[in-house]
């Protein structure tokens, strides 16, 4: 068995779920002086209401480790990294690989942890992206199910499967149809099915037996099933088998993960939960007939079930539906399972398989298991896995592929991200697209009869020049003063140049023949919702109710929505600046309007009036 490795684990599952082939492997590695980094599943598909609960344990483990990281034995560390679960979208993919990438790196340089083995589970496009961005000594794909079929959902990993196949140096699979799924794509595909941990399983059948206080209250005879209650199992089966047997005791262990209303009711089914992976062989020895009622799907088509040797190694008959690898198990093993491929059949294999307890049958049924241990299947893989690193030539064409690939990748990235920017800038700076982005901002009435007419200044206005943002507003404002459409101004600013800018303005409008008792100024306001509370102070101390609101024509949506809010008994007028220098789309002298000269500090400023609305309404301002 290999020895004295660095080995990193993407796993389709999380450490604490059901014990499978993926933590018996790991853990067998761990134990033999290899150390192993175990990154938890991070998705092959996006997650829904069902999946509260391990997103909750996720948030658990990454808060008991460090960044994610914590030690579950001796050379065996498991990263529960916390990623945007979607798996399949670009702008998730590139922060989760960031974010994971990062980790990753500075724990491999604290525990001088490098050239690794990677070992692969979960072929996602995620997967392919740390394989890429880490300098491996070899990459396993081990293939144990048809993802493909699981669901709609993961069907979408198609792509980065057959991308990993061809990338990866040794395929491993559990079932001959999934050999046929690979075969394709690599040629280095050998069938290794899930085994046994056999020597923890003849431990426990040969020492005597731990009493289990739930089985106190269960009849005999007991026909049970371990493993995760899932929408993979033939319930109806199930349903129809423990009303046919009302004096058998169908026990269920493993945690629920599907609907099971077909099974409530049945005074006869037990499901006893999730057990500890140590304890299963002290329930399965309650066990009179182990079952796998599997339904027949293009997913099961591929499956090797996991717990089969387990209930071979405790010496007890198995009753499985058709399966193809049962099938197939049962060539090479003296059909030591006995099948039933209706339900009639599968209920008269039980009966057949409660008189079938001699002792012949016993062993004969826990030598099958030795033949399929973890050990030996361990120690096979392992001696591929050394073959391939001994292997001085594959490792001196392995690095010089990836060196060119990765080069081409980054090639190919640049031109992409080269090709983007000149499609954006030509959109922005070409096109009517920024114009028609900001056309809602804006808002124009017709100016009618009004108490007051209010010019909101400050900053940068229609000029674009810092101390200038009044002069067309004030001009404006003006215009309308003396066409009678009020008979007061108001100029709100809190600026300050030279001079505080309401005072500025107010001389403006003075030189051009505005009664200096007409004017009010407010020089207090550092923000558009600060204007409006301000100005709608002194209209309220003087009595005025309608006003005619000037203001940069891309301005007047806000402004709009805080009056509502903050300011909802007075009636506004909304009159921008009608030719604004700053905020208008620039024509050519012939007055025909230009593809260009837009300028960025005209595209900064609608964009600043959106992200303005944001930031208000994240204060509930509007």
């Amino acid at each position: 068995m290999i020895k004295n490795r660095d080995i990193i684990c993407i796993s389709s599952i999380d450490w604490n779920f059901i014990w499978q082939g993926h933590q018996e492997i790991m853990s067998t590695f761990a134990q033999n002086g290899n150390r192993v980094m175990f990154i938890e599943n991070t998705g092959a598909r996006a997650p829904g209401i069902r999946d509260v609960g391990r997103i909750r344990n996720r948030i658990r483990n990454w808060s008991s480790g460090v960044k994610g990281i914590r030690t579950v034995m001796e050379n065996l560390y498991v990263y529960s990294p916390l990623v945007l679960p979607f798996p399949y979208l670009r702008m998730a993919r590139w922060l989760n690989r960031k974010m994971i990438l990062s980790t990753l790196d500075k724990w491999m340089r604290v525990m001088d942890f490098h050239d690794p083995v990677i070992w692969v589970f979960l072929p996602t496009p995620l997967t392919l992206d740390i394989i890429e961005n880490i300098n491996s000594r070899l990459v396993v794909y081990y293939c144990i199910d048809n993802f493909m079929a699981s669901s709609l959902a993961a069907k979408k990993i198609r792509d980065s499967e057959i991308k990993l196949l061809k990338l990866a140096d040794l395929v491993f699979v559990t079932s001959r149809a999934l050999q046929r799924h690979c075969a394709p794509y690599s040629r280095t595909v050998h069938i290794f099915p899930f085994a046994v941990s056999y020597e923890a399983f003849e431990r426990k059948r040969l020492a005597p037996p731990e009493h289990v206080a739930e089985f106190d209250t269960i009849p005999k005879p007991v026909i049970g099933y371990v493993g995760g209650i899932h929408k993979w199992m033939d319930l109806g089966l199930l349903a129809a088998a423990a009303r046919k047997f009302p004096e058998y005791s169908f026990v269920l262990i493993g945690p629920v993960q599907t609907d099971v209303s077909q099974l409530a009711g049945l005074k006869n089914v037990y499901m006893l939960g999730k057990k500890e992976h140590a304890v299963i062989p002290d329930y399965v020895r309650y066990f009179d007939v182990c079952i796998i009622p599997y339904l027949l799907t293009d997913y099961t088509k591929n499956v090797y079930p996991t717990k089969l040797n387990e209930y071979l190694a405790m010496g007890k008959p198995v009753v499985s539906t058709d399966l193809p690898e049962i099938a197939y198990f049962n060539e090479t093993n003296r059909n030591a399972v006995l099948v039933g491929a209706t339900p009639d059949e599968f209920c008269a294999q039980i009966v057949k398989a409660l008189r079938a307890s001699g002792t012949s049958d016993i062993e004969g049924r826990v030598a099958i298991a030795k033949s399929n241990s973890w050990s030996a299947r361990i120690e096979q893989m392992s001696v591929l896995m050394e073959q391939v690193l001994q292997d001085d030539k594959h490792r001196l064409i392995d690095w010089k592929a990836k060196f060119i690939k990765i080069c081409r990748a980054a090639e190919k990235k640049m031109f992409k991200l080269g090709l983007f920017a000149l499609v954006v800038y030509f959109m922005v700076f070409y096109t009517p697209l920024v114009w028609l982005a900001a056309r809602p901002l804006k808002i124009a009435h017709v100016p009618q009869q009004a108490d007051a007419i209010v010019v909101l200044a400050g900053g940068v206005g229609e000029s674009g020049q810092p101390g200038q943002g009044y002069e067309e507003r004030v001009g404006y404002a003006v215009d309308l003063y003396k066409k009678g459409y009020a008979g007061r101004l108001i100029f709100s600013s809190g600026f300050m140049y030279v001079f505080k800018e309401p005072l500025v303005m107010k001389a403006l409008a003075i030189s051009l023949g505005v009664p200096a008792d007409a004017i009010i100024l407010e020089d207090e306001a550092k923000s558009t919702y600060e204007h409006v509370v301000r100005v709608h102070d002194i209209l309220a101390s003087k009595g005025m109710r309608r006003i005619i609101m000037v203001s940069s024509p891309y301005h007047m949506r806000r402004l709009a929505l805080v009056m509502r809010k903050a300011a909802p008994d007075i009636h506004v007028y909304f009159s921008p600046v009608p030719h604004s220098v700053f905020y208008q789309r620039p024509a050519d002298p012939g007055g025909r309007l230009r593809l260009k000269k837009i300028e960025w500090r005209q595209v900064r400023a609608i964009l600043h009036e959106y992200a303005g609305i944001g930031y208000y309404w994240l204060r509930k301002w509007l």
